[in-house]
């Protein structure tokens, strides 16, 4: 069999990176060991958090499918971090464990020229360094002129409880034993590294009485700028909260040693922001009690997911630290909680659109990466995808710079500085996060996305009519005034303030005390037919004018650093003055641009002013 691309892995990123290449035109093929396992979640069924909801909005306006599938399969949903800045805020969704899948696979058999195959790959077949196709288990050839690995967790997987390890993936599936060997002797760095899954209970076990509620929102949201909602606010499932104690954290202690981490059982690195219970306990011994959180899967069965608890104990162990919590003391185990290793590659072996140095055409996303999370992994699968179809289309990939997508900040960060633990995004790793907020993801993206021919005309004019609508709302307001006598004299006194001079109505909604809802209200202002989004542009676009503009002004400078390019050719032995260790770093990374070479962990500013002047001595002698 022939295809233009192959996508080897059913994931998260396999999912998106497959549906990007064939709506590209591309004739693709999905790799996946288990059709059922395609958009699998074998740890928590949510989609979003911190900066993760961002992301997913991301994907959105590019055209991707994560956000339109959580929004038909949640089962509750709310804005994390309302009360805060805008920059902070994102979505979280608990989606149904049985619908998202179910859904997402629905989106990829309605694709006509992406044939879904079940089969286990094990070796890649190169000539030279070209990527030329992949071999499956059974010895068949399959050829491709690109292809994209997103393999998640079940390169040489091992299940860890306690002392015991299965050599299996999640949910006891069959790993694959010989594709990180494959890479290792093609010249990829191989790595291991773990994370881990906590338990199920009954949910009929658990006394929900004595538990605090955790509710979704009374408002609605979408992840998708295209979608309505598809449930009622007031028919979310209901999460709890629940806190370790003295008890918990004495039986932890008292078995440590019996842990696959601190027994000495594991092999691989666990994810730094996303501890083993055991690890909270050694780490934060200060604290008296960690926040965990009891969670549905699905509405199709009572699995209670105890999201905060994951741990390589044994299971009498976790028997025990179950039942010390409260509420919990007569909870049923339905499933133990494990830890999973597996191989990952050095992601510093990548370029910024994700295809390897090692090997051309080949490109890989996710797990695979050394990240955790369904929307890290998702994110990357869908530039893998669209990298793929640019590159055979003979075109420059498409790389998202830091300051207009977290997805950007993902990639750079991986591909800049490596990781050597399953890497997790966080709102703190963005250098510009007011401009990466929740609410303008479509204005960052969504032309990239038209431009590469995910996003539909009418889609695209959908936001042309929305940017058309802010520059028209916002032009009012600037060219609009008020002054003390045009304002109502019961809206000053409640207001409490003198007003002197007239002002721009732009300028006089900057006031912390002035709302939009008063404006409409007293007639100051009268729109009609404007959009909860497009007025949540505005009040951003007012309510924090000085600190976008600062933040722009910080990100045009990385602009203009980022337009200054190294040369592939570049000899860094012959930069003079450079210190060793960014020497090596240099040559190790490769950078593309002097504003990534400046990223990179023991490159210092002095080697940067080295390595600028030099550039422009040997490549820009007429700048």
């Amino acid at each position: 069999m022939n295809f233009d691309i192959i996508v080897v892995g059913g994931g998260h990123a396999g999912c998106e990176a497959s549906h990007a290449a064939a709506k590209m035109g591309f004739n693709v093929a999905l790799i996946s060991a288990n059709k059922k396992n395609i958009a699998d979640m074998p740890c928590n069924p949510s989609i979003g958090g911190t900066a993760k909801g961002i992301v997913v909005r991301e994907i959105d306006a590019l055209g991707g499918l994560m956000g339109k599938v959580a929004d038909k399969s949640l089962i509750q949903i709310k804005m994390l971090n309302n009360a805060k800045g805008p920059a902070v805020r994102s979505l979280r969704a608990q989606a149904d464990k049985i619908t998202y899948p179910k859904e997402m696979l629905k989106e990829l058999e309605s694709i006509n020229n992406l044939t879904i195959i079940e089969a286990m790959v094990e070796d890649l077949i190169v000539d030279g360094k070209n990527i030329k196709g992949v071999k499956l288990a059974n010895g068949e050839v399959i050829n491709c002129k690109a292809l994209i690995l997103t393999t998640g967790t079940y390169l040489k997987s091992k299940i860890l409880v306690g002392d015991t390890s299965k050599e299996e993936g999640p949910h006891g599936e069959k790993r694959s034993n010989h594709l990180s060997d494959s890479l290792r002797d093609l010249g990829f760095e191989i790595q291991r590294l773990k994370t881990g899954t906590p338990q199920r209970l009954d949910k009929s076990s658990i006394d929900f009485s004595v538990l605090k509620e955790e509710n979704g929102d009374d408002c609605y949201w979408t992840f998708s700028f295209d979608n309505g909602p598809f449930y009622d606010k007031d028919k979310q499932e209901k999460c709890f909260i629940v806190y370790t104690n003295e008890e918990t954290h004495r039986i932890i202690r008292e078995n440590l040693t019996k842990s696959a981490m601190y027994g000495g059982y594991a092999e691989g690195i666990g994810p730094r922001y996303c501890p083993s219970i055991e690890d909270k306990v050694v780490r934060f011994a200060d604290k008296e009690r960690h926040q965990l959180f009891l969670e549905p899967e699905s509405l199709y069965y009572d699995d209670i997911y105890l999201q905060g608890f994951s741990t390589s104990m044994p299971e009498d162990v976790q028997e025990r630290m179950v039942h010390s919590l409260k509420g919990l003391e007569n909870a049923k185990i339905l499933k133990y909680a494990y830890a999973i290793e597996y191989d990952a590659i050095n992601p510093l072996q990548l370029t910024p659109s994700l295809e390897t140095k090692v090997i051309n055409n080949l490109f890989t996303a996710g797990q695979i990466n050394g990240t955790s999370g369904y929307e890290e992994a998702a994110g990357q699968g869908l530039i893998a995808g669209i990298n793929a179809g640019l590159k055979l289309q003979g075109k420059d990939p498409l790389i998202l710079k830091r300051n207009e997508s977290y997805i950007g900040v993902l990639i750079d960060d991986l591909v800049t500085k490596g990781t050597k633990e399953p890497y997790r995004l966080l709102t703190s790793r963005a250098e510009y996060r007011l401009l990466l907020r929740h609410d303008n993801a479509d204005l960052r993206l969504r032309e990239y996305g038209f431009n590469c021919g995910l996003i539909s005309e009418e889609q695209y004019q959908k936001l042309n009519n929305k940017i058309k609508s802010i520059e028209e709302v916002e032009s009012y307001l600037k060219n609009n005034r008020v002054t003390f006598k045009t304002l109502p004299e019961d809206y000053l006194a409640k207001l409490n303030i003198t007003l002197t001079n007239g002002v721009s109505i732009f300028e006089f909604m900057k006031r912390p005390e002035v709302t939009l809802e008063d404006l409409l209200k007293y007639n100051i202002i009268d729109f009609k037919n404007i959009s909860d989004e497009v007025w949540e542009q505005v009040i951003f676009d007012i309510k924090y004018e000085g600190y976008i503009k600062k933040e722009q002004e910080e990100a045009d400078k990385l602009i203009k650093m980022e337009g200054k390019q190294i040369p592939d050719d570049i000899d860094y032995d012959k930069v003079k003055n450079l210190a060793s260790e960014a020497r090596q770093k240099l040559k190790l990374v490769k950078p593309l641009t002097l504003a990534q070479a400046s990223r990179i962990s023991g490159v210092n500013p002095v080697d940067i002013s080295v390595l600028a002047i030099y550039l422009k001595k040997e490549y820009n002698k007429n700048d």
